[in-house]
């Protein structure tokens, strides 16, 4: 099940992102933000956990790209799925329903930025029809203090 994330959902939210960020190839963070700091970089329209039974097991979220107002429709996705349920369909259909609720609230393009190592995200990324734009060459030093490549990508919305 899809439902809407909300602050209580944060416990679980976190866990997962710790997860990404042990992997060392889905953030360059090496630590997580508090809640608050958390929900101010992230649109509130469109945050989505994906349950299994009773437990959040994924979520996606939009975060603005700019505050410029030309960019208002412009938004970059996060998605993270927990490792014990990964290879299961639930990334793609958190994004599918992102895109959903993306397209409601009036956005016209998600962009991505994926740790080029990182070939399950990359895959994702292509199955749900974002289109490769482009890499950015050495762009931060991953977990481990290696050098990272980051894959662009772009999702133009119908509206």
């Amino acid at each position: 099940m899809i439902r809407e994330m909300n602050a209580k959902d944060w416990e679980r939210v976190e866990a997962i992102y710790l997860q990404g960020i042990e992997k060392g190839i889905a953030t360059f963070n090496t630590k997580s933000p508090s809640y608050e700091q958390w929900d101010r970089e992230h649109i509130d329209s469109c945050r989505l956990v994906y349950i299994d039974g009773e437990k959040v097991v994924g979520w996606v979220a939009l975060s603005p790209i700019s505050g410029r107002c030309a960019f208002s429709g412009c938004a970059e996705m996060s998605i993270y799925i927990d490792n014990d349920f990964q290879g299961r369909g639930i990334g793609t259909e958190l994004v599918k329903r992102l895109v959903r609720e993306a397209q409601k609230h009036g956005y016209w393009t998600i962009m991505s930025s994926v740790t080029s190592i990182n070939s399950a995200s990359v895959a994702l990324h292509k199955k749900c029809g974002f289109r490769e734009i482009g890499y950015c060459e050495r762009m931060a030093k991953d977990l481990f203090g290696n050098w990272q490549n980051v894959t662009l990508f772009e999702l133009r919305l119908e509206n």
